[in-house]
């Protein structure tokens, strides 16, 4: 809870944040509270003491100076797309909008990296990678509208890690601002360096607790040749992990997606087509290489196995790159289609292996418990993330079916550890899934996490309130 402040004070804090950059750059008016201070999750109502833009790193080093000065809140903000309200200035907080620093560097196309500023949009990177005759592969249906600084303190996964992992995994230097004000220039972009603690993991996924990103060297590497998608009906659990087994000994799959029917008809509701006629329970959406279709015959022989096994009732393999871009749109296209019903998300994760039995077990809770909501089930189950949506009934208040749907997620998350699971594979922890933390973190690593914060941090003025209190 916020304490009242004066109008005196807040005047005075006003002024303060106009010597740290040009005051055009900082914003009182209610459109921008609104634009800047909430998230996806539409939860939690915006009330920030300003919005700032810097656009310089010097700028953003003055800001968190005089923020220590007056022990003022913080919250880094990229392109908002987040799902569990790390984003989020509700308590009077100042909101650091990255937009402005939105430039691309350096390129070097000996090492295939790229420099940026933290503001630059993922799909203005992957564009620019794409007209050097590379790719970026971290992708996500929030491509356009998400910012690289942003990706990087989520760690963002998506669709393609089941080839190419995380972000993790493609940033090799980082430049952060701590609490402190200090610049750290963390791995200056090497392969290999083994000179002590690599700093630079700390930030990927620290969701802006323990530093602002204003700068990241992130490598790049060759484009998928003429990619293939095929789109599965199945019809139960246990084929969708059977089918990836298949087809994962055979293809190398640059992707392994599925969703339901449930998440289908929200899809096919804004003017896509069905890809084939069967309804099932289940879809599974995988994609693999396939120059000159090289690989068309063996997908189709995996396609006819499976089909003798029960495995699956139908399906359809791209003929051309548009085909394949719209099958791609009946899984990318869920969130969108769902969004008007301000669904309470679950993001959770689990080794492999475990997924068809924390999926049987969860769906049996789900059935039970939300009788009257409808559950969408989506997610990218070749590396374990599933995503559960319920939708808000249009009669229900916001609050009470938040609450309703968080008293369930205790035995949802009791469920995933003892699968030994996590309670959020990709969209961070924030505030949303702060309560449920101890489900996958113990007490002894979570002191370690708040003694961690308080180094880089030492004021506490960084997202306070968020991962923990």
């Amino acid at each position: 809870m916020t304490m009242p402040m004066s109008p005196e004070t807040r005047a005075a804090l006003l002024d303060g944040l106009r010597t740290c950059l040009e005051a055009v750059h900082v914003r009182t008016d209610p459109d921008s509270a609104q634009h800047y201070g909430r998230d996806w999750t539409r939860l939690y109502t915006p009330n920030p003491l300003a919005v700032v833009l810097p656009g310089s790193i010097e700028q953003v080093q003055n800001l968190v100076r005089y923020a220590c000065e007056q022990r003022l809140a913080l919250v880094p903000s990229g392109g908002r797309t987040g799902l569990s309200g790390a984003a989020v200035a509700c308590q009077g907080e100042v909101v650091v909008s990255m937009e402005r620093m939105n430039r691309i560097l350096d390129f070097d196309p000996t090492d295939r990296s790229v420099t940026c500023q933290a503001g630059v949009i993922t799909e203005s990177l992957q564009n620019f990678a794409r007209e050097q005759g590379l790719y970026y592969p971290v992708d996500f249906a929030a491509r356009g509208s998400s910012h690289i600084g942003g990706n990087i303190a989520t760690n963002a996964g998506g669709i393609k890690v089941v080839r190419y992992g995380l972000t993790r995994d493609w940033v090799t230097g980082l430049k952060v601002v701590t609490g402190s004000g200090e610049l750290l220039d963390l791995n200056r972009g090497l392969i290999k360096n083994a000179s002590g603690y690599d700093l630079r993991h700390l930030f990927i996924g620290s969701e802006g607790t323990l530093g602002i990103i204003v700068e990241a060297t992130l490598k790049l590497t060759r484009p998928l040749c003429e990619p293939a998608v095929m789109v599965l009906g199945v019809p139960d659990l246990d084929g969708i992990m059977a089918l990836y087994g298949a087809f994962r000994s055979a293809l190398e799959l640059s992707a392994f997606e599925f969703f339901s029917e449930r998440a289908l008809r929200h899809v096919l509701r804004k003017g896509l087509q069905r890809p084939f006629d069967t309804e099932t329970p289940y879809y599974v959406l995988l994609e693999f290489e396939n120059p000159e279709g090289r690989h068309t015959d063996q997908a189709l022989e995996l396609f006819e196995h499976a089909a003798e096994q029960g495995w699956l009732a139908d399906g359809v393999i791209s003929q051309s790159e548009t085909q394949a871009r719209e099958l791609w749109r009946l899984r990318e296209d869920i969130s969108e289609s769902i969004a008007e019903h301000q669904p309470y998300k679950n993001d959770i994760s689990v080794r492999i292996s475990r997924v068809p039995a924390l999926l049987t077990e969860i769906d049996a809770l789900l059935g039970r418990e939300y009788p009257d909501f409808e559950v969408l089930w989506y997610g990218h189950i070749g590396d374990g993330n599933l995503h559960i949506n319920i939708l808000k009934p249009a009669d229900l208040d916001t609050a009470t079916f938040a609450h309703t749907c968080g008293a369930v997620s205790e035995q949802l998350f009791a469920a995933l550890q003892r699968h030994g699971g996590s309670i959020s594979a990709e969209h961070g922890v924030g505030l949303t899934k702060k309560p449920y933390l101890h489900y996958t973190r113990d007490t002894t690593e979570i002191a370690y996490l708040r003694a961690i914060k308080q180094v880089f941090d030492p004021h506490g003025i960084l997202n306070p309130g968020k991962i923990f209190d």
